[in-house]
């Protein structure tokens, strides 16, 4: 009788200590997936980032990257021009306003004072024609008699007897802003083909005979042929070092100081990953590599 109850309790308690096991199996089988958690950590959450197509290239490639690495965050990239990205970030409608010229080109004095500026990169912009062209450099009168209607034929300046078609940007356009300061000295343009999208504008350039347009150069991909300006080539060379004059500081505006996810890509978009890597490879100047600097008022100095 004895040998059976001893026998009862000891696989009462094998069963006990068998359940015991189990259970603090399970626990630390839960906290696992916290562990995890923890560790995954990084940015998270969304925020919107709007303007300038001659940004949005690198805007976009480094989201996407940024995005890789904290797969909490969010950022969606929007172009539409410079004037629609600052007004959106001053209205609070986006978190981030990327623009090719500085707030105060655009916005009054009151909505400037809310904005931060946060300049990411440099772009060169150059007069762009059908590659069928055969004219490859222009002096900075005949690109103003061009764009002003003037000069209406390639045959005026030694190309072929084609006429020549304008392809202009909105009046929202960064770009169209920075060439017409730079490089039209500041001339009214005649009418013409009007797109809002850089890449649209390459490809009507592309396939229109004896168009004519600007584009960054961060989108010159040899479907296009940059023009010389007074025998100068647009390129990063020339820009660091003051000879081209067709080029713009990139600014990402945030309405305030940066918090939460949008300082975290601000941070990203200004690190050595994007600045060194990114930047040089898509066709931007990093600001650092610049020799000469630009103020609001286009006054040009040696650093």
């Amino acid at each position: 009788m004895r040998s059976k109850i001893f026998l009862a309790l000891f696989l009462i308690g094998a069963l006990m200590m068998a359940v015991s096991g189990c259970g603090g199996k399970t626990e630390k089988q839960g906290e696992q997936p916290r562990a995890r958690e923890q560790q995954s950590g990084g940015a998270n959450g969304s925020i919107t980032a709007v303007g300038s197509s001659a940004l949005q290239p690198l805007v976009e490639e480094a989201a996407s990257q940024f995005m890789a690495k904290n797969p909490g965050a969010q950022i969606v990239v929007q172009g539409g021009g410079s004037g629609t990205g600052l007004s959106q970030v001053s209205q609070g409608a986006a978190d981030i306003g990327n623009s090719d010229v500085f707030a105060e080109e655009k916005l009054g004095a009151e909505e400037v004072a809310q904005l931060v500026d946060h300049k990411v990169c440099v772009v060169g912009m150059a007069a762009v024609v059908n590659p069928d062209i055969t004219v490859d450099n222009v002096t900075q009168q005949q690109l103003i008699d061009i764009f002003t209607g003037k000069i209406t034929n390639w045959k005026d300046l030694g190309g072929p007897d084609v006429k020549i078609q304008l392809v202009n940007r909105p009046k929202s356009s960064g770009t169209r802003a920075t060439f017409k300061t730079y490089a039209l000295k500041g001339a009214e343009e005649a009418r013409g083909i009007e797109q809002d999208s850089s890449g649209t504008v390459r490809k009507i350039i592309n396939e229109t005979p004896g168009a004519i347009g600007y584009l960054a150069l961060s989108y010159l991909d040899g479907s296009v042929k940059p023009l010389k300006l007074d025998g100068v080539e647009p390129t990063k060379e020339n820009i660091i070092e003051g000879k081209y004059p067709v080029w713009a500081y990139e600014h990402m505006y945030t309405k305030g100081e940066p918090a939460g996810l949008a300082k975290d890509f601000l941070d990203y978009m200004l690190s050595d990953e994007v600045q060194k890597t990114l930047v040089p490879e898509l066709g931007y100047i990093p600001v650092t590599e610049m020799k000469v600097e630009r103020d609001v008022r286009g006054n040009v100095t040696k650093k």
